[in-house]
């Protein structure tokens, strides 16, 4: 099933973002350091370049990403024009204040009094925004939460005499072009719950990290004390496998599918499971290599249909 999530309010808060820009001189995109490709968001991509801005991008939640995918991604981002990429942590003391330097390396010719630096923050839900907020102006200025879409409208807030930035709403966009992107930012939780479901996103988690980091699995949930072999194990056994270390059970008997895709969703979130990324450079090309002739079979399928209606 693939997994769409595109709230009225985004609508206006596109709206708002595309006044906003004309009076930006730099985007600063905030992405999830463990999809950083998946988690952007191309409306975004549009606005820049009708107004011609330069861009910052922050690989957030650095922490609890794959160190090498990481370098991947950044040498990827870092040889597109105009664009400027780092990994960062918001939430590590000080790795926020390297923002207003960045931004200026990138547009020389602001950051006077005559001449303010007008930074514009965007991203999809729940990359950590508002935390990045919070910390450069070193207080609570934003709300933060656990479920994605927290912040409704824009706020601007001074820096200094010479720089202010503006926060905007997590924004997504109207369709999600291929359904693993779907799933990767349900796992990242960057999708609010009521637009999934949590068994078939952890089935899709476990079945990309039994491929890319079964040793962590292994050490997580002490599969080969259970004499579990991770190289023959697909999704389902492992999901299984972690509703019997932990007695997940309903009251009829029957192993907790929803408690245990729950948990795993939260290792996974929380970073227990270990430093995970579910993209590289890499496997994003592999995986549009592979999608594009579905989807030219069905853009061929709808022309058909539009050429046999008329």
């Amino acid at each position: 099933m693939a997994i769409q999530w595109y709230p009225g309010h985004m609508t206006q808060a596109r709206k708002k973002a595309e006044e906003t820009m004309e009076f930006t001189d730099i985007v600063i995109e905030v992405l999830d350091a463990r999809v950083p490709a998946a988690s952007h968001n191309p409306m975004i991509d549009e606005m820049r370049l009708f107004r011609q801005r330069p861009q910052l991008k922050i690989l957030n939640k650095a922490d609890l990403a794959d160190p090498a995918a990481t370098q991947a991604w950044l040498n990827y981002f870092n040889k597109q024009p105009n664009t400027k990429a780092v990994a960062l942590s918001c939430k590590k003391p000080g790795d926020a204040n390297k923002i207003p330097k960045l931004c200026l390396a990138l547009t020389p010719h602001r950051g006077t009094h005559l001449k303010p630096l007008r930074m514009l923050i965007m991203g999809i839900p729940n990359v950590g925004k508002s935390t990045l907020m919070n910390a450069l102006l070193n207080r609570r200025v934003a709300k933060v939460g656990d479920e994605p879409a927290v912040t409704k409208s824009q706020q601007r807030f001074d820096l200094s005499d010479t720089m202010s930035i503006t926060d905007t709403p997590g924004m997504m966009w109207p369709k999600i072009q291929y359904d693993s992107d779907g799933y990767m930012l349900a796992a990242s939780h960057a999708i609010g719950r009521n637009a999934v479901i949590d068994e078939d996103v952890a089935l899709f988690l476990a079945n990309n990290l039994l491929q890319s980091y079964p040793a962590l699995l292994n050490a997580r949930y002490k599969l080969d004390a259970m004499k579990l072999d991770v190289a023959t194990m697909d999704g389902v056994d492992l999901l299984e496998a972690i509703a019997k270390r932990r007695s997940y059970k309903r009251h009829d008997g029957l192993w907790d599918t929803e408690k245990t895709a729950v948990a795993f969703l939260t290792d996974y979130r929380s970073g227990a499971i270990g430093r995970i990324s579910l993209e590289t450079p890499q496997s994003r090309e592999m995986m549009i290599e592979n999608t594009h002739p579905l989807i030219a079979q069905e853009n061929t399928a709808s022309d058909n249909e539009e050429e046999t209606n008329d």
